[in-house]
């Protein structure tokens, strides 16, 4: 390890011009030693830069420094980081540099990544992370993202760069509160970790869990923990969906939600739960493609499936396969196919129709079915082949015993 000190500007302050020069120069090295803890390994040495120094030569943790500069560069020469303070302090006690209004810039493959700053912080380098804590700004010039928290860890070897402690992110797409904020500068990824809310204009909604992954340059937000979706309409919510894991399209408007899919919306007032679904907040249509249920609270009317898709603004919903619709005295409709108009409560069912009633308790069987389930008004039709409907009257003993 080699340690470089560079001492620009003019001699010290008055208090230090009471030493003699060699004391002076022993110092000043010794000094910056202590408040930047310079350690170079694997890389070069980092640099110093002060402009004029003033303190005590016998109390060295009451010593300032004035227009201080941090430079650290990688091993070929490129820069890493560069931090500039108007004015530093030395404490003994903390071991540490208090720099008032620090700015600067960090570095990855040459190019400034981050601009940084911040009114007063405490400032750590070792020659392979830069530290940061106080009231810290991040900003990528690039892509326009603001982090602001209370501690800020450059890992430059590792392309990682940490901003921790009521973290507030901003973006033009995105706006974000989390414990915790990642960012893999090459990858353009950020990842937010504890207690995460996050805000889209366009859709307007808001995302709801402990992790979320945003993939910055694919405007994609990736959530692998249980996740809250909730979408706003005129400032209210309007759609609200759960799962164990999401993906959201910012860019197209489509979330998929995966396991344990939910999803309740306002109007109409349907409850959908599936293990996979997808929501396009734009087209406002709900698929799914594996077994679905769905519930409408008004009606009691619950009705399951293979799969299903739903038109939100129509209010219509289309579902296919093993299809089983039960009202809330235990009629029942069974189809392969089905249309469920929420609007007029009606229901057009087609093949291999069977509809049941308890009270009174019958069967019927046909290929075609429309009504409504609720009031029990069902018109059941044969199919083309035999034009018969089946009928079958089931005895109030049996009845009883189902």
């Amino acid at each position: 390890m080699a340690h470089q000190f560079h001492q620009k500007g003019r001699e010290v302050g008055k208090k230090i011009q009471n030493f003699s020069s060699t004391r002076s120069f022993v110092l000043l090295p010794l000094t910056f030693f202590l408040i930047f803890g310079l350690v170079a390994c694997g890389g070069k040495s980092p640099t110093v830069s002060q402009q004029n120094t003033e303190g005590s030569a016998n109390q060295d943790n009451n010593l300032t420094f004035f227009d201080v500069t941090l430079e650290q560069a990688d091993e070929v020469g490129r820069p890493i980081w560069k931090v500039r303070a108007k004015r530093a302090k030395y404490t003994k006690e903390k071991q540490i540099g208090q720099a008032e209004s620090p700015y600067g810039e960090l570095y990855q493959d040459g190019k400034v990544v981050y601009q940084i700053k911040a009114d007063v912080a405490d400032i750590e380098q070792n020659g392979k992370q830069l530290f940061l804590k106080g009231k810290i700004f991040a900003t990528d010039p690039n892509n326009g993202v603001v982090l602001q928290g209370n501690e800020l860890e450059w890992r430059p070897q590792e392309d990682l760069l940490i901003v921790r402690n009521q973290i507030n992110g901003s973006h033009k797409q995105l706006q974000a509160v989390a414990q915790e904020a990642r960012v893999k500068t090459r990858e353009q990824r950020m990842e937010f970790s504890g207690g995460v809310v996050a805000n889209s204009v366009d859709p307007q909604m808001q995302v709801i869990t402990e992790h979320l992954i945003w993939k910055i340059k694919e405007e994609k937000l990736i959530g692998d923990r249980p996740i809250q979706i909730d979408r706003y309409k005129d400032n209210k919510i309007s759609d609200r969906g759960k799962g164990n894991s999401a993906e959201v399209n910012l860019k197209t408007k489509i979330a998929t939600i995966q396991q344990n899919a939910q999803l309740e919306l306002l109007d109409p007032p349907v409850q959908i739960a599936s293990n996979s679904m997808t929501w396009n907040m734009n087209a406002e249509t709900v698929i799914t493609n594996s077994p679905v249920r769905m519930f409408q609270r008004v009606e009691n009317l619950t009705v399951t499936a293979n799969q299903g898709e739903m038109k939100i603004p129509q209010k219509t919903v289309y579902l296919t396969g093993n299809v089983n619709a039960i009202g809330q005295r235990r009629q029942s409709l069974k189809s392969n196919s089905l249309t469920w108009y929420l609007d007029n409560k009606l229901v057009e069912a087609q093949g291999n129709i069977v509809y049941r009633q308890v009270d009174p308790p019958l069967n019927f069987r046909g290929e075609t079915a429309v009504g409504n389930l609720q009031t029990e008004n069902i018109v059941v039709k044969g199919g083309s082949s035999s034009g018969r409907v089946v009928t079958e009257i089931i005895p109030q003993e049996k009845a009883n015993r189902q």
